[in-house]
């Protein structure tokens, strides 16, 4: 008999016992379809949001041939792909160039549409907002493909506009509404909602050229209270003479007419290096790297395949166990090993290639599905579905080998069985190996200690290795303890003892579960972990501009009187949550906000002289300092009120940056949170609160003026002539405890009646209120639309936090960790329930109830989960940690080389997503479990 010959008869002896095992096949084929479908869904979804060069030309210059832009620097030399441009004349700054007529640098005979934006002022539905109004004839064909119509009709005309998605959802606005530019006074009607493909979050209104910007200047122009448009330059699309386009010499000419273009048929096809200026001058300048395999992919599909094999094969076990006897009887035939082992690992070959198939056809056919979701997550469109039949077919033969990989340890095994054995139903007893768990403790202490030595090395290589390493280690130890568990079931009841003692007496299928489920948990715990770690470093570095939980009004000198209706808009609009602290501005001389820098005055705080007054991380010495400070150390400094008034942004109370504030003790209460009666007593009695301590001596701090009045403020130098005097005055203050050094905004609070002892002036500035969260767009809306009803000039700020966008991918990490946790521990109990129908048998002989059966089958699920789950999170601690440390070291490296760059790089552990996966997860699969399992037995047939 040939090879060939026998392993048809082993395919379809296989292919028969799948047919007849209809359950245990299906959850092979789903175990081995899920990764290849999630695989497939990952590959054809990056390929397909992955641009070619044809279609990012296409997001950016339409269906035009060409982009022209004026870079307003002189003459200049380019790449061909537009993405490198340098000027070739040194006497033309950045951006200080003289405009050109781009026109007369188009090819002759083309066609052009211009492109031009301005930030405006519009109404909404609710009030006022800021947003882009870009003036295109969004209708022109030129245009398809850079903007596209969803719904409605392109705008025509200068009464009309088109707005995208995400603008009308934020204004509450809709197609047929109309909105005004506050500016130009001038009121339009949406046709229509467009899109951008390659930026679909954008919120803009689009028009045609001259709807907008004209008008608005040409008011502007007539009315000196009207600012004019803060127009970009103008930008075109241009279509070339038919046949001929937009070709490299165009481009020469246009460059030296300081032009930067971007030609499609240019960017296709290349002239060589030698044509191309810079590119000659600049050898290498236009190499690019080769496209590789990540790192991360090249894990993420042998963490999959590992997963498979791992969940696969011990139904295959199950299987080839269930299937002795007629393995038996092949060896009664005269078939050998071989042929055992064929027809076990037949079994793979069909299930894994069902499985294969069946994940690549619904991976597709769920990425389709989920397309538009997938879109509006990331923000842009889909090219064309990329289906690559090469890397499709690849994913179908790792599926394929992969079901083979999971048969051939059961194959081995079944093999070895004499027929005698196989015929007669008996297991024998094997023992357990006393020197795998010794050999896993001891590879797992390794590859710990590897990843840890690559953390500290700033080693990324030996991280990944170590913690592979690691967790083999932890794998092979796996058995000793599902039979350590086994032991502790006699403090259990009677089901959970039952479900731990099968557990340990079925190691064999119950350790590769866990295993799996270890798998899946620790790479998400690993992720979720350094996901954490990065938000809250990124909290520490980030630098509030108000008090958490607070909103700021404030108003221009013209607007000083409509403050009340402000007040009252944003009482009515906001939810506010205590009343409202008012402040003034303080300034020396005349207003350095209305007056030249030279010809106003001034005001500051003086500091005290002495390195205890001064930060560390700045004056002389900072560097070696640095070398010698750790994380920790460095951290300390960075907060300390002395580094505080170096690195911290001031300016927002005072335009001149003064941060002293004139205000009383509701202040205290409302923005600085200080909560103490002798603060608030010192400035009823006139004493300043100086909120920083650093700039105190002996209870008293400095303040210098300078009274300089320009010759313009004719009011002020009338009551104060002659030359300009600077003045020093010590102050005794209340000196508030250190932690409200970092307070936004604020270093001094001083009471009215002392700048006025002062010789400053003072006028009503804003308010301050506390609110119960952070306002939204629409709450925005309306108080800007009351306030620009009442006249204007009056801003309101808030303090949105840093962002929390990686929440989202802490979700999809702990759904992600939370199926497969789910899917190992149902397969697990189905196995279960399939290899020990024996076991159950004899309990309803014995007189078990029948719900017995519903709480065996979840418990059974709940020991698979929380083990691997448990296992999970403390194999994926070891990258975490071994990562954070290797970011540490870089983090200190930089921070060596500028000490005022942060060093903190915390190790948080993602306490929800943990959580999550330790108790919400086993409880829900045992739930899930106990509910799916018949209570009543099937009548079976005794066998032989």
């Amino acid at each position: 008999m040939s090879i060939f010959t026998g392993w048809r008869a082993s395919l379809r002896i296989a292919r028969r016992d799948a047919m007849r095992a209809k359950g245990r096949s299906a959850l092979v084929v789903a175990m081995i379809a899920v990764p290849v479908l999630g695989v497939t869904a990952l590959d054809v979804t990056y390929r397909s949001m992955t641009p070619t060069t044809t279609e990012a030309l296409t997001s950016e210059i339409g269906s035009a041939d060409a982009l022209f832009r004026d870079q307003m620097i002189g003459p200049i030399e380019q790449l061909p792909d537009a993405g490198t441009y340098m000027g070739v004349d040194d006497a033309h700054p950045a951006g200080k160039g003289d405009p050109v007529d781009v026109r007369t640098a188009f090819p002759q005979g083309s066609r052009a549409v211009s492109i031009q934006s301005v930030p405006a002022s519009v109404t909404t539905r609710f009030g006022v907002t800021n947003t882009e109004v870009v003036e295109i004839r969004t209708s022109d064909r030129m245009v398809r493909g850079k903007i596209d119509l969803v719904r409605g009709a392109y705008p025509h005309g200068r009464g009309e506009m088109a707005a995208t998605e995400p603008f009308l959802k934020a204004t509450g606005l809709h197609v047929g509404s109309t909105t005004t530019v506050r500016n130009s006074g001038r009121k339009y009607t949406i046709t229509g909602v467009v899109e951008r493909p390659s930026e679909l979050k954008t919120q803009a209104l689009y028009a045609d050229p001259g709807a907008v910007i004209a008008p608005w200047k040409n008011r502007a122009d007539h009315d000196k209270k009207v600012l004019p448009p803060n127009a970009g330059s103008m930008d075109w699309l241009v279509k070339g003479p038919a046949g001929v386009g937009v070709t490299w010499p165009h481009i020469m000419e246009a460059n030296k007419k300081g032009l930067l273009v971007t030609s499609r048929q240019v960017v296709l096809d290349p002239p060589p290096d030698s044509e191309v200026p810079l590119a000659a001058r600049n050898p290498g300048i236009t190499d690019t790297a080769s496209e590789e395999l990540s790192t991360a992919l090249v894990t993420v599909i042998a963490m999959a395949v590992l997963e498979i094999v791992l969940l696969a094969g011990p139904a295959f076990a199950v299987g080839a166990r269930r299937s002795r006897r007629q393995l038996g009887l092949l060896g009664t035939c005269g078939g050998d090993r071989r042929h055992v082992r064929a027809v076990v690992l037949g079994g793979g070959l069909v299930l894994g290639g069902i499985g294969a198939v069946t994940g690549v056809v619904v991976g597709l056919g769920l990425t389709t599905a989920l397309q538009p979701m997938i879109e509006d997550w990331a923000g842009q469109r889909f090219g064309p579905l990329s289906m690559p039949p090469l890397e499709l077919l690849l994913i179908s033969v790792i599926g394929l080998i992969t079901g083979l990989l999971a048969a051939l340890a059961p194959a081995i095994v079944a093999s070895r069985q004499s027929v005698l054995e196989s015929l007669t139903g008996r297991r024998g007893v094997r023992r357990s190996s006393r020197l795998l768990p010794i050999l896993g403790a001891c590879v797992l202490a390794s590859g710990a200690a590897i990843a840890l030595y690559g953390g500290t090395s700033g080693n990324s290589a030996l991280v990944a290795g170590g913690s592979i390493i690691a967790e083999l280690g932890l794998l092979a130890c796996i058995p000793v303890i599902v039979g350590f568990l086994g032991r502790l079931g006699r403090m259990l009841p009677l089901s959970p003892r039952m479900a731990l003692r099968d557990a340990a007496r079925n190691r064999g299928r119950t350790a590769p579960a866990v295993a799996a489920v270890m798998a899946a948990v620790a790479g998400s715990v690993a992720i979720a972990t350094n996901m954490s770690s990065y938000m809250a470093e990124a909290e520490y570095n980030y630098v509030p501009s108000l008090t958490k939980g607070t909103i700021i009004v404030a108003s221009s000198e013209e607007a000083v009187e409509r403050l009340p209706l402000a007040r009252a808009a944003v009482e009515r609009n906001m939810a506010v949550s205590s009343g409202h602290a008012d402040f003034r501005r303080v300034w020396a001389g005349s207003d350095c906000s209305v007056y030249e820098e030279n010809h106003c005055g001034s005001l500051e705080l003086v500091k005290p002289t002495g390195k205890a007054h001064s930060c560390p991380l700045t004056r002389k010495g900072a560097k070696e300092l640095a070398a010698r400070l750790s994380a920790d150390e460095h951290k300390k400094l960075m907060r300390s009120p002395a580094c505080l008034t170096d690195l911290m942004g001031w300016g927002l109370f005072n335009a001149d940056g003064n941060s002293i504030v004139v205000a009383d003790a509701a202040l205290l209460d409302t923005y600085v949170k200080l909560d103490d009666p002798a603060a608030a007593k010192a400035l009823v009695a006139g004493t300043p609160v100086l909120l920083n301590p650093v700039y105190a001596e002996n209870g008293e701090v400095t303040v210098k003026a300078v009274h300089r009045y320009s010759e313009k403020d004719t009011k002020n130098r009338k009551l104060h002539p002659g030359k300009t005097r600077t003045t020093t005055d010590k102050l005794k203050v209340y000196v508030a405890p250190a932690k409200y050094a970092a307070t936004p905004g604020i270093r001094m609070i001083l009471p009215e009646r002392t700048a006025e002892r002062l010789s400053l002036h003072t006028r009503a500035s804003g308010s301050v209120y506390t609110v119960a969260h952070t306002p939204t767009s629409a709450d925005d809306q309306r108080v800007s639309g009351a306030i620009e009803q009442a006249g204007g000039g009056i801003w309101v700020r808030s303090e949105s936090g840093p962002s929390h966008r990686q929440n989202t991918v802490l979700l999809i990490l702990t759904l992600f960790a939370g199926t497969v946790t789910l899917g190992a521990a149902a397969i697990t109990t189905g196995l279960a329930k399939a290899d020990a129908e024996a076991d159950l048998n004899t309990l309803s002989a014995v007189g078990a109830t029948p719900s017995m059966r519903r709480k065996l089958s979840g418990f059974q699920c709940v020991v698979v989960a929380l083990t691997g789950v448990v296992l999970g999170t403390l194999a994926g601690l070891v990258p975490a940690v071994a990562l954070r440390l290797v970011d540490s070291r870089e983090a200190l490296k930089l921070m060596r080389l500028d000490p005022t760059q942060s060093a903190y790089t915390p190790i948080v552990l993602p306490w929800a997503t943990i959580g999550v996966l330790v108790v919400c997860i086993p409880l829900l699969a045992g739930v899930l479990a106990a509910a799916l399992t018949r209570s009543r037995l099937a009548l079976a047939r005794r066998a032989g």
